[in-house]
């Protein structure tokens, strides 16, 4: 049985439920003995551009962002040939989705659970992720911040979730793999869980902290 009081599962896309660093891991031998560096700089390049933006009161899509991280994690790593931008963009395009996410949500929603997904990406990216990994009947909805035009952790994005599932914040069980994302979650009102598969230390300890989880396997036992 799932928690009575929750009413709807919400879980960010990327690092959570498809692996950002699979893109690099499909050319590694091409990208050489840098490559874990070279998608490192990748990823944190794309959500640096993500806060600065919505900072500053700007709006760039996802798919841009993730692109100009690329080029800047070239320039960082020379050693990575920029032969290789095509195919690294495809393989982001369609990223494979962690081994232990279909079977988390499929036991969810075997147990009566609404599940959406909820994230940075562009439409067309989610849309081409969830297709590939063969998520989308699992999922009620897949919901993109480009609808607001600002990104994570700004409280608009989580209120998309809320209104769109027709379901107060208090019902919402948040699950994400990055841990400034679920401070905001849970600042927002939503009940937090923080997919810790690095095992790294906790922040924002004066903020609330999340319920942590090794791995998604262990949500559908956990969250009861």
């Amino acid at each position: 049985m799932i928690d009575a009081t929750a009413s709807a599962y919400v879980f960010d896309a990327y690092g959570t439920l498809f692996d950002v660093h699979a893109a690099i891991a499909h050319h590694r031998a091409a990208a050489g003995p840098e490559a874990e560096r070279f998608s490192e700089i990748w990823r944190q390049k794309q959500l640096e551009y993500t806060w600065t933006l919505t900072l500053a009161g700007h709006y760039v899509d996802f798919w841009t962002l993730t692109e100009r991280a690329l080029d800047y994690a070239f320039a960082r790593v020379p050693s990575v040939d920029h032969v290789l931008r095509a195919r690294l963009l495809d393989a982001y395009l369609k990223l494979d989705a962690f081994a232990d996410a279909r079977a988390a949500l499929a036991e969810l929603k075997a147990q009566g659970a609404r599940l959406a997904i909820l994230s940075n990406g562009a439409p067309r990216m989610l849309a081409a992720a969830v297709e590939a990994a063969a998520l989308s009947g699992l999922l009620d909805a897949v919901l993109s911040v480009d609808a607001v035009r600002m990104y994570k952790p700004r409280p608009e994005v989580y209120a998309l979730a809320a209104e769109r599932l027709a379901v107060k914040p208090s019902g919402i069980i948040f699950v994400s793999s990055n841990r400034w994302d679920v401070m905001g979650a849970a600042s927002f009102g939503f009940d937090a869980f923080w997919v810790n598969r690095a095992r790294l230390p906790d922040e924002y300890a004066e903020l609330a902290t999340p319920r942590q989880i090794p791995d998604l396997a262990a949500l559908p036992r956990t969250a009861r």
